[in-house]
């Protein structure tokens, strides 16, 4: 299967990788679309596959085409492209917001998979949603599904409004890990601690948590009421925690990130 990645930038670079590293697909069998000329010299120079500036050099070769460009660039890619489409390719849009039907117009296309990837893809740690039309087959969705897990894990949701809930909580998930893990540093410092070693705790901390959370079957609640006793620092954090309403106030961010998702997709 020639897979075409249209976008060499830090995503597009980062499927290339993983596939590549995951031997799902060989160097003869990746193409790459990059518009940009020092970008596309970059590329080449890291022999991820084979590097193209037009897409009339490499459109007709995809049996999957993966749109990875920025989603206010996607116009400007339809047009290019769309004279050159086959309506048996299979295309993979990770342009937030752009919806399924969109693209389906836009190209002429009926095979269409709408995918919300995360920034830990870059290191194999990603979380990825996504939903496909009824016309994608089970053999060409598992495909896709599977090209997806080499940069972490992939969930398949029945519907395409889910998209944009995973945008609010998976896709912008990792920068409320770092805003909040930024107020713990800061207030290690406050403490007296230096930057680096702020950082080395808080680091940890927060690598050790998840950790033994993903290794056991308690809640996060239960893992709250292990570390807590009666009386104790613990408790004293988590009751300032709950009188500034922190836990509704994150809920409520996540719901204003959800909300905007929709808007964009409009």
């Amino acid at each position: 299967m020639k897979i075409l990645i249209i976008g060499g930038g830090n995503m597009g670079i980062t499927y290339a990788k993983s596939f590549l590293k995951a031997h799902v697909t060989s160097v003869n069998d990746l193409l790459i679309l990059e518009k940009s000329e020092g970008r596309a010299q970059f590329l080449t120079d890291k022999e991820l596959g084979t590097v193209f500036r037009s897409p009339a050099e490499c459109m007709e070769a995809a049996d999957l085409v993966i749109l990875a460009v920025k989603p206010q660039d996607a116009d400007i890619l339809f047009e290019s492209i769309a004279p050159m489409v086959d309506p048996e390719q299979v295309f993979l849009s990770i342009m937030a917001g752009v919806r399924i039907e969109t693209i389906r117009q836009a190209l002429k296309v009926e095979k269409v998979i709408r995918a919300m990837p995360n920034l830990p893809a870059q290191i194999g740690m990603g979380m990825t949603a996504f939903h496909a039309t009824k016309e994608v087959t089970r053999v060409e969705l598992v495909t896709v599904q599977n090209l997806l897990n080499t940069t972490g894990k992939a969930i398949f949701l029945d519907n395409e409004n889910l998209i944009d809930a995973a945008t609010a909580i998976s896709g912008s998930g990792p920068a409320y890990v770092y805003y909040f893990m930024n107020a713990m540093i800061e207030a290690a410092k406050d403490l007296g601690f230096s930057n680096s070693e702020a950082e080395l705790l808080v680091g940890q901390t927060m690598m050790g948590s998840i950790h033994l959370q993903n290794r056991n079957n308690l809640t996060c609640q239960e893992w709250i009421n292990q570390v807590s006793s009666k009386g104790g620092t613990t408790e004293a954090a988590i009751n300032s925690f709950s009188q500034a309403e922190i836990h509704e106030r994150i809920k409520k961010g996540a719901k204003a990130a959800h909300q905007r998702a929709v808007e964009l997709g409009k």
